[in-house]
């Protein structure tokens, strides 16, 4: 959080840690989300990083996706964003890039984390400053790349009509003008930045996008979007205003990918509901399943050449376009869909097997997350027909699953519970939390 662990001096160890890890003259990438402490974090990254003898090349206020694009393009050896995603106003972090675009993978944040825990700093005299220059067309550059990947003039002939929800963050520079080259006719809500966030929470929920779902219909519109604070996710709602889940469009853009390239590889975390591969195995596709996190599911895509890839939580990957969560390639490509299939997002999704997915959350202090996870491990093992352990607890019941795993962002464990049964699924889930606060209550009676 903004002023208690994340501070001025927590961000300057941090930046002179990374420094010290790179090469003397490295071009390192800055940019950052619309958070209200973002630009200053931002500008003590950079000053750390060219103190240290190093080139940093600042892009400003971009979707996380847009400044991972922009790494590779303009010569960018590293890159740092400061950004927390879809979390609440008052929390801040840093994500780093690796040379090809790609969040960098879990042993260079150790190494990383290592360098920050033991001050480690390379500070240069005035002769060996390295320059701070300013690239301002990263925006045009990514919407350029996103064009380049559909088929415009068939988009554009249709004239989607659109409500586009920026939800105040990182979108804003990017996926208005997107739509509009697309020759769509549509109505932004929250398109200006505002790190409080005042038109709803960053993390594009039901809940938290309300708005979005009554004024799809009540503008008439086909189609209804909404990005998270950073912008590599997004969210669709229907002509009727019903919101989609970011299950059900992973399994129809899984489905399409594999049918196109006739067979291929998909990647998705434990998290990803069975429709997935009810969708891509009668086409010829295979699911590989791996821990949560895009870092995680972006290298397996790349290592086994995947078609696709993607999280249930609206965060899709499309590896012709780069190997990142992308909210406004997730937009472009829905309209390229049903463009090319003439038709509208609610009969697409009749075709796609349905599951209900319940999400769930419960307060879990960091300390006590791996105890907690090996309790739970015990518990289930003893009660449920299968247990997996790829990322947290999976356990299988008659009739759907239970998932808990500790949030690898905020202080919780996360309960995700499928059935083809809604009832079934929230019993799940309900299950999934009384395990977690019973063992929480074993492990730490004060909690």
């Amino acid at each position: 959080m903004v002023g208690e662990r994340f501070t001025a001096a927590f961000v300057t160890r941090a930046a002179d840690a990374i420094g010290s890890l790179l090469p003397s003259g490295s071009n390192v990438v800055v940019g950052w989300d619309g958070r209200t402490s973002s630009p200053a974090f931002a500008r003590i990254v950079g000053s750390s990083l060219v103190l240290a003898g190093l080139k940093v090349t600042e892009v400003g206020l971009l979707p996380t996706p847009a400044i991972q694009y922009n790494v590779p393009r303009v010569g960018g050896d590293f890159g740092v964003v400061v950004t927390a995603s879809h979390n609440p106003p008052e929390f801040n972090g840093l994500k780093c890039i690796a040379s090809d675009g790609l969040e960098v993978d879990r042993e260079v944040e150790e190494r990383i984390e290592v360098a920050i825990e033991n001050g480690a700093a390379t500070p240069v005299d005035y002769s060996r400053v390295g320059e701070l220059t300013h690239d301002g067309a990263g925006a045009r550059r990514y919407v350029d790349g996103i064009l380049g990947q559909v088929d415009v003039a068939r988009i554009s002939a249709h004239r989607f009509s659109i409500v586009l929800d920026c939800g105040n963050g990182a979108s804003v520079p990017t996926s208005p003008v997107l739509v509009r080259r697309l020759n769509c006719r549509a109505i932004t809500l929250n398109a200006h930045v505002d790190g409080t966030f005042p038109g709803h929470l960053s993390e594009p929920t039901a809940a938290n996008l309300i708005d979005l779902q009554k004024t799809v219909p009540a503008a008439g519109a086909e189609l209804g979007v909404a990005h998270d604070g950073d912008a590599d996710r997004a969210i669709f709602v229907e002509a009727s205003g019903r919101y989609v889940g970011g299950e059900e469009t992973l399994a129809l853009f899984a489905r399409d990918a594999v049918e196109r390239a006739g067979g291929g590889v998909v990647v998705v975390p434990v998290s990803a509901p069975q429709s997935v591969e009810d969708a891509v195995r009668p086409l010829g596709g295979t699911v590989v399943y791996t821990r949560i996190g895009s870092p995680t599911v972006t290298r397996e895509m790349l290592a086994r050449k995947a078609v696709f890839g993607g999280e249930d939580n609206g965060g899709l990957i499309f590896p012709a376009f780069q190997f990142a969560r992308d909210g406004a390639m997730s937009l472009a490509a829905m309209l390229d869909l049903l463009a090319r299939r003439e038709t509208d997002l609610a009969t697409l999704l009749q075709e796609i097997p349905r599951y209900s997915l319940v999400k769930e959350k419960v307060g879990c202090p960091v300390d006590l997350r791996d105890q907690v996870t090996s309790k739970l491990v015990e518990e289930f093992s003893a009660s449920a027909e299968k247990v997996v352990t790829i990322d947290g607890v999976k356990a299988y019941f008659p009739g759907g699953w239970v998932l808990l795993r500790p949030s690898g962002t905020e202080p919780l464990f996360r309960v995700f519970a499928s059935s083809k049964d809604p009832e079934r699924a929230r019993s799940l889930a309900d299950t999934g939390l009384a395990a977690v606060r019973k063992v929480l209550a074993e492990v730490s009676p004060a909690h």
